[in-house]
């Protein structure tokens, strides 16, 4: 039985896992070892951390929580239920372990457009953020995949890092006639077309292979991912998601996360959701701050209950 059972291993649970083990309660990180920036070579905007492989920042913080007393274990959680006051979690190889609280922080995953040759280069030549890849990016040829009403928003953001902006209408728009025409005059080149596929040669990005049989050279693709919240625990729970809309209509579908209070990170009794599992747009550093507020909450409802 542990004071705190922390499900996900990413930023946001190892920093409630230490903030739980400082404040010496038996702790548990379970992490199953597929976390969202995987394919990105280094975490950016992160303060002394800049640059750093994802990798690296989750052994360090594994250290950290092992060196107040906390376990991190790698494991899937595959269900909870209820018992009692607390919780019995379930993970994937048979074990249970009992929580008198749960903090889970096991994070979204990127759906992207089906497109032949996007998915191959996910983290490294296809990007979605501009404060995350774009100073990695600065000055090349950067294509933007209007695959969403935030495509605008996207590409006057990539405009300041590179004068050499494609704007991929990909056979129709979602965009407003009036965004495309601002861009065009920042000097944005604006294909129409549809994109067919985004050839590759030795893993790298050549380009745009358009319907037309055109290929628009490119060194990168940034591209809106749909950022969808995955927590086993939390469905077995009956947490329920919400559907993040978008557009002129609210036509478009943006991701999904799990419903929490925005102060406390409350998404149940004694439950408590941290990183992307609640924010689908939150970077590193929101969830690490994030996993702070999650796990100082699990304490304190401890530390009266």
């Amino acid at each position: 039985m542990y004071d705190v059972v922390v499900v996900g291993g990413g930023a946001a649970g190892l920093t409630s896992g230490l903030i739980l083990a400082r404040s010496r309660r038996r702790v548990v990180v379970v992490d199953a070892g597929e976390p969202r920036n995987a394919p990105a070579e280094g975490v950016h905007g992160f303060l002394t951390r800049d640059g750093l492989p994802p990798g690296e920042l989750t052994r360090l913080g594994a250290d950290e929580v092992r060196s107040y007393g906390g376990e991190v274990r790698a494991g899937r959680a595959v269900s909870a239920e209820r018992d009692g006051d607390g919780f019995l979690v379930d993970l994937e190889d048979g074990t249970r372990l009992g929580a008198r609280r749960l903090v889970v922080a096991s994070g979204a995953v990127d759906e992207l457009p089906e497109l032949p040759g996007l998915a191959d280069g996910w983290g490294h030549d296809v990007v979605h953020c501009p404060y995350c890849h774009g100073w990695e990016v600065r000055d090349q040829r950067i294509g933007v995949l209007v695959s969403g009403p935030t495509a605008a928003h996207q590409a006057h953001l990539f405009r300041q890092l590179s004068d050499r902006l494609t704007l991929l209408l990909d056979g129709g728009s979602a965009l407003a006639e009036e965004e495309v025409v601002r861009l065009a005059a920042k000097g944005v080149e604006v294909v129409t077309a549809k994109v067919v596929a985004f050839e590759r040669e030795d893993g790298r990005l050549l380009g745009a292979r358009l319907a037309d049989g055109r290929l628009v050279p490119l060194d990168v693709v940034a591209v809106q991912s749909r950022v969808l919240a995955r927590a086993a625990v939390l469905d077995a729970l009956g947490v329920p998601k919400n559907d993040l809309w978008a557009g002129e209509h609210g036509e478009h579908l943006l991701g999904q996360a799990y419903a929490a209070d925005p102060m406390t990170h409350l998404a149940a009794p004694g439950v408590w959701v941290a990183g992307n599992s609640a924010d689908p747009m939150a970077q590193v550093v929101h969830a690490a701050a994030a996993g702070v507020r999650a796990g100082a909450m699990a304490n304190a409802d401890l530390a009266v209950s």
